[in-house]
């Protein structure tokens, strides 16, 4: 469980302090489900691996509820081997960076993995629903692409938005992955809050030995986590999330709020940052 945290108050937390309220440490677990409720617009950000066995997601008492989706919607990337995701009505299979929704009402969610020598790493959100919206896979053949950035500002990059509004209809959810093109170290630049909006990272790809320097927080009072392989992190609507990297890496952006318009930020270009 993570609790929401004022502006005014974020801006005295040490490292410790900032790495437990919002950074993830390890969400791929070996045959477990894994994941971290947020007070952030309640959005639920977590890891399914599946390795010598079939993992089924089932609700917990802190969800009040028959099932994990009952209230909730779902999406999911496969960031590891081959995965099966199978519900009560039908059977998917999930390649590398392949993505599925699962809509409200959703039952019978059963997580396995092809082989397990090189079992799935599914990543997944999930956010409040009001509406029952059909199950889908989505590849990137299917994404909404968007090629961003340059050389130059070393933030070229190609934006995949998976499973948002213009691909697929959800309530609030909105996912999708940004892959770097080499040379390129920094995601999301310039920076940007949304205040309608709260937001998930989620850094792979990442080389042993390399880290992410993930920027949070106010844009009058920034800080910064290290990240490495793996790891996720929590950001609310008032701060901004950015990041450069020692090396090249893709990470995962997850949302939910008030509205699916991607386009709805509040921009702050590296020059009036503090």
């Amino acid at each position: 469980m993570r609790y929401a945290g004022h502006p005014d108050d974020v801006r005295h937390y040490d490292t410790t302090r900032i790495r437990k309220e919002f950074l993830i440490e390890k969400l791929f677990i070996s045959d477990e489900i894994f994941f971290v409720y947020s007070m952030y617009d309640r959005y639920m950000v977590g890891g399914a691996m599946p390795v010598t066995k079939a993992l089924k997601l089932e609700a917990t008492d802190d969800l009040k509820a028959p099932d994990f989706l009952t209230r909730r919607e779902m999406g999911i990337i496969n960031t590891g081997g081959p995965a099966i995701v199978e519900t009560a009505e039908a059977r998917y299979e999930l390649d590398y960076k392949e993505a599925l929704y699962l809509g409200q009402g959703t039952r019978n969610v059963v997580f396995s993995s092809t082989d397990p020598d090189n079992p799935a790493k599914l990543y997944i959100n999930s956010a409040p629903a009001h509406h029952p919206y059909p199950c889908r896979k989505v590849t990137k053949k299917d994404a909404e692409v968007n090629v961003l950035g340059s050389s130059e500002s070393s933030n070229h990059r190609t934006v995949n938005k998976l499973l948002v509004n213009s691909v697929l209809p959800t309530c609030q959810l909105q996912m999708g992955m940004t892959e770097l093109s080499p040379g390129s170290v920094w995601n999301t630049m310039p920076v940007h809050t949304h205040g309608r909006r709260m937001e998930a990272y989620f850094y792979f790809e990442v080389p042993e030995r390399q880290a992410v320097c993930h920027f949070m927080g106010d844009p009058d009072e920034t800080r910064h986590i290290w990240m490495v392989n793996n790891q996720a992190v929590l950001s609310p609507s008032w701060s901004i999330h950015s990041a450069a990297g020692t090396s090249g890496y893709t990470f995962i952006w997850g949302m939910a709020g008030e509205n699916l318009d991607y386009g709805d930020m509040d921009v702050r270009y590296p020059d009036t940052l503090k």
